[in-house]
C-alpha cells in the first residue's frame, strides 16, 4: 500500500462563488496558509474583502483554462469550488502535482476514476461533503446507527427512508424561490429523471416536478419532490441487510406554492430543447434578481422509521433550518463549513488516501455533527420510540 502523502500545511481554495462562506475563514484559522483561486487577482481579493479575510488568505488568479497558474506543492490541498464538470481535471493535475483534494460534489464517474489514480499516489480525495450532498449523509448515517444500536443488526423489520433539502427565500417571494446556484443547473435538474423507492415500489419520475407532494416540517408545509437517483444511496448507507426498504427517496424541498408558481417554466422545461433552456435560464436570471438586502433559508430534513412488526416502529429525524446574514448566506454557510472540517482532516492526517465522501460510519458521522455543531451550525435531533 502506498503511503499517505503528507499535508504539507497550505491550502488552495479555488473559486468564490456562492458557496464559499466562513467554512474559508475556519481554514485561515488553522491552515498554515491559505490562497484564493478567482478569475483574476482583484476579484479574489475583493472576495477576501468580503469575507473579512484581507490579510489571512492570499489572492490568486486562475489562468485562463481555470488552472491554477503553477502546480501545488506535494502535500497541498487543493479545495474545488468549480462547476461540478471541471473537477475531474482539477483533481488531475492534483495527482500530477501530489497534491490531495477536496470538493462538495457528489462522485462522478470521471472523478472516480481519477480518485483512483490519487489512491495509488497516497492522496486523499474527499467529496459529497458540502450541505447535500454533505450534511445529508451525516444525518442518515447518525440516525441509521441508532436505529440498529436499538433493533438490532439481524432483527428483520422494514424502513423507510426520506432526505430533503432545499434553499429557498427567507421571505417568501411571489416567485417561491430564490436562485442560490446557476439557474440553468436548477432548470436542468429538473429535466433529469429521479429515481426512487416508494411504498415497495422502484419509481421513476421523468420529469421529477410531477412527483411533488406536501411535507410538513416543524408545523409548517413545504413541498417536495424526488431528484436524481435515490437507489445507489440505499448501498452506500449501508442499512442492515435484514431490513427491507419500503420507501427511500432524496429529494428537493421547495416552499409551499412552488408549484403552482412555476406551472410556466414546467411548460418550457416540456417542450423546449437545450438552446431554449439556456435561453430561459438568463431570462429567470434577469426577472428574479437576488439583492445585497435578500436573505436565503436552507432546510434539510432527513427521516428515518423502522419497523420490526412488534408494535410502534423506531423513530428519528434530524432538521436543519438555517437563515442568512448580512455576513453570510445560509447556502454559504452549510456548504463551506463541513468542506471547511473535512479539510481540516486531511491536514491533521486523519483520513487515509483515497476516496472519502462526508461520512461512512455513524461514529464518524456524530463525530462531524457534533464539531459542526460546535463552530454554530445548529439543528435538532428528534427521536420517537
Amino acid at each position: 500500500m502506498t503511503d499517505r502523502v503528507p499535508a504539507s500545511g497550505t491550502v488552495h481554495w479555488v473559486g468564490a462563488g456562492l458557496s464559499t462562506g466562513s467554512g474559508l475563514a475556519a481554514l485561515c484559522a488553522t491552515a498554515d496558509r491559505v490562497l484564493l483561486w478567482h478569475r483574476t487577482e482583484a476579484r479574489a481579493a475583493e472576495a477576501l474583502a468580503g469575507l473579512g479575510l484581507t490579510g489571512r488568505a492570499e489572492p490568486r488568479a486562475l489562468t485562463d483554462a481555470g488552472a491554477l497558474a503553477g502546480a501545488p506543492a506535494p502535500g497541498d490541498v487543493v479545495v474545488s469550488m468549480l462547476p461540478a464538470p471541471r473537477h475531474a481535471a482539477l483533481l488531475a493535475a492534483c495527482v500530477r502535482a501530489g497534491a490531495h483534494f477536496a470538493c462538495s460534489s457528489y462522485v462522478s464517474p470521471e472523478l472516480s476514476e481519477q480518485a483512483e489514480a490519487a489512491r495509488a499516489a497516497g492522496l486523499v480525495v474527499l467529496t459529497e461533503a458540502g450541505l447535500d450532498p454533505g450534511i445529508d449523509h451525516l444525518f442518515a448515517h447518525s440516525l441509521i446507527g441508532r436505529a440498529r444500536a436499538r433493533i438490532g443488526e439481524h432483527t428483520p423489520a422494514s424502513y423507510r427512508l426520506t432526505s430533503y433539502c432545499g434553499g429557498v427565500p427567507a421571505v417568501p417571494n411571489d416567485f417561491r424561490y430564490r436562485f442560490s446556484w446557476a439557474p440553468l443547473g436548477v432548470l436542468n435538474a429538473l429535466r433529469s429523471p429521479a429515481r426512487y423507492l416508494l411504498d415497495g415500489a422502484g419509481t421513476v419520475a421523468d420529469r421529477p416536478w410531477e412527483a411533488t407532494r406536501p411535507l410538513v416540517l416543524d408545523g409548517e408545509t413545504f413541498e417536495a419532490y424526488p431528484n436524481r437517483d435515490s437507489l445507489p444511496f440505499i448501498e452506500q448507507y449501508d442499512l442492515p441487510a435484514a431490513w427491507t426498504p419500503r420507501t427511500f427517496v432524496r429529494g428537493t424541498l421547495r416552499l409551499d406554492g412552488w408549484l403552482k408558481a412555476w406551472q410556466p417554466v414546467f411548460e418550457e422545461l416540456t417542450a423546449g430543447d437545450d438552446e431554449r433552456i439556456a435561453a430561459l435560464a438568463q431570462e429567470l436570471a434577469a426577472a428574479h434578481p437576488t439583492t445585497d438586502t435578500d436573505r436565503d433559508r436552507v432546510v434539510l430534513s432527513v427521516s428515518l422509521e423502522v419497523d420490526t412488526g412488534e408494535g410502534r416502529p423506531w423513530t428519528g429525524a434530524y432538521l436543519l433550518d438555517l437563515t442568512g446574514d448580512a455576513g453570510e448566506s445560509a447556502m454559504a454557510r452549510c456548504v463551506s463549513r463541513p468542506l471547511a472540517l473535512g479539510v481540516r482532516h486531511i491536514l491533521d492526517g486523519s483520513l487515509p488516501a483515497g476516496l472519502h465522501r462526508a461520512a461512512r460510519t455513524a461514529q464518524r458521522s456524530d463525530r462531524w455533527l457534533a464539531e459542526l455543531a460546535d463552530t454554530g451550525l445548529e439543528f435538532t435531533l428528534t427521536l420517537g420510540q
